[in-house]
Protein backbone atom coordinates (compact mmCIF):
# COMPACT_ATOMS: atom_id res chain seq x y z
CA UNK A 1 0.00 0.00 0.00
CA UNK A 2 1.22 3.50 -0.79
CA UNK A 3 0.01 6.98 0.16
CA UNK A 4 -1.47 9.58 -2.18
CA UNK A 5 -1.68 13.15 -0.93
CA UNK A 6 -4.65 15.15 -2.22
CA UNK A 7 -5.05 18.90 -1.91
CA UNK A 8 -6.57 21.91 -3.61
CA UNK A 9 -6.84 25.65 -3.37
CA UNK A 10 -9.60 27.50 -1.58
CA UNK A 11 -12.90 27.03 -3.46
CA UNK A 12 -11.29 24.63 -5.96
CA UNK A 13 -14.00 21.96 -5.65
CA UNK A 14 -11.77 19.36 -3.98
CA UNK A 15 -14.79 17.82 -2.25
CA UNK A 16 -16.20 16.92 -5.67
CA UNK A 17 -13.07 14.93 -6.50
CA UNK A 18 -13.07 13.25 -3.09
CA UNK A 19 -16.70 12.21 -3.62
CA UNK A 20 -15.78 10.45 -6.88
CA UNK A 21 -12.88 8.60 -5.22
CA UNK A 22 -15.20 7.46 -2.42
CA UNK A 23 -17.77 6.35 -5.00
CA UNK A 24 -15.06 4.17 -6.55
CA UNK A 25 -14.50 2.49 -3.19
CA UNK A 26 -11.18 4.18 -2.47
CA UNK A 27 -9.87 4.63 1.05
CA UNK A 28 -9.89 8.34 1.90
CA UNK A 29 -8.63 9.84 5.14
CA UNK A 30 -9.88 13.40 5.65
CA UNK A 31 -7.41 15.40 7.75
CA UNK A 32 -9.96 18.18 8.30
CA UNK A 33 -12.51 15.76 9.75
CA UNK A 34 -9.87 14.37 12.10
CA UNK A 35 -8.85 17.91 13.04
CA UNK A 36 -12.45 18.57 14.11
CA UNK A 37 -12.59 15.34 16.11
CA UNK A 38 -9.40 15.83 18.15
CA UNK A 39 -10.55 19.21 19.49
CA UNK A 40 -13.85 17.95 20.89
CA UNK A 41 -14.36 18.75 24.61
CA UNK A 42 -13.52 15.22 25.76
CA UNK A 43 -9.97 15.36 24.34
CA UNK A 44 -6.76 16.79 25.80
CA UNK A 45 -6.18 19.09 22.81
CA UNK A 46 -9.44 20.90 23.64
CA UNK A 47 -8.25 21.67 27.15
CA UNK A 48 -4.90 22.91 25.89
CA UNK A 49 -6.48 25.16 23.26
CA UNK A 50 -8.90 26.73 25.75
CA UNK A 51 -6.02 27.23 28.18
CA UNK A 52 -3.89 29.13 25.66
CA UNK A 53 -6.59 30.94 23.63
CA UNK A 54 -9.20 31.62 26.29
CA UNK A 55 -12.90 30.82 26.69
CA UNK A 56 -13.90 33.56 24.21
CA UNK A 57 -13.26 31.08 21.38
CA UNK A 58 -16.02 28.78 22.65
CA UNK A 59 -19.57 28.47 21.38
CA UNK A 60 -22.54 28.41 23.75
CA UNK A 61 -22.53 24.60 23.75
CA UNK A 62 -18.89 24.56 24.89
CA UNK A 63 -17.38 23.48 21.57
CA UNK A 64 -14.62 25.47 19.89
CA UNK A 65 -15.78 28.18 17.50
CA UNK A 66 -13.60 27.35 14.51
CA UNK A 67 -14.29 30.67 12.81
CA UNK A 68 -13.26 32.67 15.88
CA UNK A 69 -10.14 30.56 16.36
CA UNK A 70 -9.37 30.83 12.66
CA UNK A 71 -9.53 34.62 12.77
CA UNK A 72 -6.94 34.58 15.54
CA UNK A 73 -4.43 32.16 14.05
CA UNK A 74 -4.60 33.53 10.50
CA UNK A 75 -3.82 37.01 11.82
CA UNK A 76 -1.02 35.90 14.16
CA UNK A 77 1.47 33.38 12.69
CA UNK A 78 3.00 32.63 16.11
CA UNK A 79 -0.42 31.61 17.45
CA UNK A 80 -0.98 29.45 14.37
CA UNK A 81 2.28 27.66 15.18
CA UNK A 82 1.12 27.19 18.76
CA UNK A 83 -2.17 25.67 17.64
CA UNK A 84 -0.34 23.39 15.18
CA UNK A 85 1.98 22.19 17.95
CA UNK A 86 -1.09 21.17 19.95
CA UNK A 87 -3.19 19.55 17.25
CA UNK A 88 -0.78 18.13 14.66
CA UNK A 89 0.61 15.28 16.82
CA UNK A 90 -2.94 14.16 17.64
CA UNK A 91 -4.06 14.41 14.01
CA UNK A 92 -1.04 12.47 12.76
CA UNK A 93 -1.56 9.74 15.37
CA UNK A 94 -5.16 9.22 14.27
CA UNK A 95 -4.16 9.25 10.59
CA UNK A 96 -1.54 6.55 11.25
CA UNK A 97 -4.17 4.40 12.94
CA UNK A 98 -6.46 4.70 9.93
CA UNK A 99 -3.61 4.06 7.48
CA UNK A 100 -2.74 0.84 9.33
CA UNK A 101 -6.38 -0.23 9.24
CA UNK A 102 -6.54 0.16 5.46
CA UNK A 103 -3.19 -1.61 5.10
CA UNK A 104 -4.55 -4.62 7.00
CA UNK A 105 -7.69 -4.56 4.83
CA UNK A 106 -5.50 -4.89 1.72
CA UNK A 107 -6.04 -1.55 -0.03
CA UNK A 108 -3.48 -0.78 -2.73
CA UNK A 109 -3.36 2.90 -1.91
CA UNK A 110 -4.85 5.37 0.56
CA UNK A 111 -5.75 8.98 -0.22
CA UNK A 112 -4.85 11.53 2.43
CA UNK A 113 -7.06 14.59 1.95
CA UNK A 114 -4.90 17.38 3.43
CA UNK A 115 -5.83 21.04 2.75
CA UNK A 116 -2.29 22.39 3.40
CA UNK A 117 -0.43 19.45 1.91
CA UNK A 118 2.04 21.51 -0.12
CA UNK A 119 2.52 24.08 2.63
CA UNK A 120 3.60 21.34 5.06
CA UNK A 121 6.87 19.99 3.66
CA UNK A 122 7.22 17.35 6.37
CA UNK A 123 4.11 15.54 5.09
CA UNK A 124 4.78 15.40 1.34
CA UNK A 125 7.91 13.27 1.76
CA UNK A 126 5.72 10.38 2.94
CA UNK A 127 3.53 10.51 -0.18
CA UNK A 128 4.27 8.33 -3.17
CA UNK A 129 2.20 10.69 -5.32
CA UNK A 130 0.60 14.09 -4.80
CA UNK A 131 -2.59 15.30 -6.48
CA UNK A 132 -3.79 18.88 -6.84
CA UNK A 133 -7.36 19.89 -7.67
CA UNK A 134 -7.71 23.32 -9.23
CA UNK A 135 -10.35 25.40 -10.96
CA UNK A 136 -9.69 28.01 -13.65
CA UNK A 137 -11.84 30.98 -12.67
CA UNK A 138 -11.39 32.83 -15.94
CA UNK A 139 -9.99 32.05 -19.35
CA UNK A 140 -7.99 35.28 -19.32
CA UNK A 141 -5.65 33.97 -16.62
CA UNK A 142 -5.85 30.24 -17.25
CA UNK A 143 -2.89 29.96 -19.61
CA UNK A 144 -0.25 31.42 -17.30
CA UNK A 145 -1.82 31.08 -13.84
CA UNK A 146 -4.35 28.22 -13.66
CA UNK A 147 -7.02 28.77 -11.06
CA UNK A 148 -5.40 31.95 -9.76
CA UNK A 149 -8.01 34.65 -10.40
CA UNK A 150 -7.70 36.35 -6.97
CA UNK A 151 -10.96 38.33 -7.04
CA UNK A 152 -13.14 35.35 -7.95
CA UNK A 153 -11.43 33.13 -5.41
CA UNK A 154 -11.84 35.83 -2.76
CA UNK A 155 -15.54 36.24 -3.53
CA UNK A 156 -16.18 32.50 -3.38
CA UNK A 157 -14.42 32.15 -0.04
CA UNK A 158 -16.28 35.11 1.48
CA UNK A 159 -19.62 33.68 0.36
CA UNK A 160 -18.85 30.10 1.38
CA UNK A 161 -17.50 30.84 4.87
CA UNK A 162 -19.35 34.07 5.61
CA UNK A 163 -16.09 36.00 6.01
CA UNK A 164 -15.33 39.69 5.74
CA UNK A 165 -12.98 40.64 2.91
CA UNK A 166 -10.00 41.22 5.21
CA UNK A 167 -10.47 37.83 6.88
CA UNK A 168 -10.73 36.04 3.52
CA UNK A 169 -7.63 37.80 2.18
CA UNK A 170 -5.56 36.68 5.16
CA UNK A 171 -6.64 33.05 4.67
CA UNK A 172 -5.82 33.06 0.97
CA UNK A 173 -2.43 34.63 1.71
CA UNK A 174 -1.64 31.74 4.09
CA UNK A 175 -1.64 29.29 1.16
CA UNK A 176 0.74 28.89 -1.72
CA UNK A 177 -0.58 30.21 -5.06
CA UNK A 178 -2.22 27.48 -7.12
CA UNK A 179 0.19 27.88 -10.01
CA UNK A 180 3.05 27.03 -7.64
CA UNK A 181 1.16 24.01 -6.33
CA UNK A 182 0.59 22.82 -9.89
CA UNK A 183 4.36 22.65 -10.38
CA UNK A 184 4.80 20.66 -7.17
CA UNK A 185 2.03 18.11 -7.79
CA UNK A 186 2.59 14.77 -9.53
CA UNK A 187 -0.96 14.80 -10.90
CA UNK A 188 -3.33 17.71 -11.53
CA UNK A 189 -7.11 17.46 -11.84
CA UNK A 190 -8.75 20.36 -13.66
CA UNK A 191 -12.13 20.99 -12.04
CA UNK A 192 -12.97 23.93 -14.29
CA UNK A 193 -15.39 22.04 -16.52
CA UNK A 194 -18.55 20.08 -15.80
CA UNK A 195 -18.92 17.15 -13.43
CA UNK A 196 -18.47 14.54 -16.17
CA UNK A 197 -15.13 16.04 -17.17
CA UNK A 198 -13.88 15.96 -13.58
CA UNK A 199 -15.15 12.42 -13.10
CA UNK A 200 -13.32 11.18 -16.21
CA UNK A 201 -10.05 12.62 -14.93
CA UNK A 202 -10.53 10.95 -11.53
CA UNK A 203 -11.35 7.62 -13.19
CA UNK A 204 -8.23 7.86 -15.32
CA UNK A 205 -6.05 8.64 -12.30
CA UNK A 206 -7.65 5.88 -10.24
CA UNK A 207 -6.88 3.39 -13.01
CA UNK A 208 -3.23 4.46 -13.06
CA UNK A 209 -2.92 4.15 -9.30
CA UNK A 210 -4.63 0.75 -9.22
CA UNK A 211 -2.34 -0.57 -11.98
CA UNK A 212 0.77 0.68 -10.17
CA UNK A 213 2.93 -2.00 -8.59
CA UNK A 214 4.34 0.37 -5.97
CA UNK A 215 2.23 -1.27 -3.29
CA UNK A 216 4.02 -4.61 -3.81
CA UNK A 217 7.35 -3.30 -2.52
CA UNK A 218 5.75 -1.81 0.60
CA UNK A 219 3.83 -4.99 1.31
CA UNK A 220 6.94 -7.13 0.71
CA UNK A 221 8.93 -5.06 3.19
CA UNK A 222 6.11 -5.30 5.75
CA UNK A 223 5.75 -9.07 5.34
CA UNK A 224 9.53 -9.53 5.61
CA UNK A 225 9.61 -7.42 8.78
CA UNK A 226 6.73 -9.35 10.35
CA UNK A 227 8.34 -12.67 9.40
CA UNK A 228 11.64 -11.54 10.88
CA UNK A 229 10.01 -10.47 14.15
CA UNK A 230 8.07 -13.72 14.26
CA UNK A 231 11.24 -15.74 13.75
CA UNK A 232 13.01 -13.84 16.52
CA UNK A 233 10.13 -14.45 18.92
CA UNK A 234 10.23 -18.18 18.13
CA UNK A 235 13.99 -18.33 18.79
CA UNK A 236 13.58 -16.53 22.11
CA UNK A 237 10.77 -18.86 23.17
CA UNK A 238 12.87 -21.92 22.31
CA UNK A 239 15.77 -20.50 24.26
CA UNK A 240 13.76 -19.85 27.41
CA UNK A 241 11.78 -23.10 27.20
CA UNK A 242 14.77 -25.34 26.53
Amino acid sequence: MFLVGLSGGIASGKSTVVAVFRELGCAVIDADVIARQVVQPRFLAYQQIVHYFGSEILLENGEINREALGNIIFSHPEKRQLLNSITHPKIQKEMLKQIFKYFVLGYRYVILDIPLLFETNTITKFMKYTVLVYRRFSEAVSHSHPGSDPQTQLSRLMKRNGLAQAEAEVRIASQLPLDEKCKLADHVIDNSGDWDSTRRQVLRLHSQLEDSLDFLLVRLVAVTAVAGIGGLVCLLLRHFLS
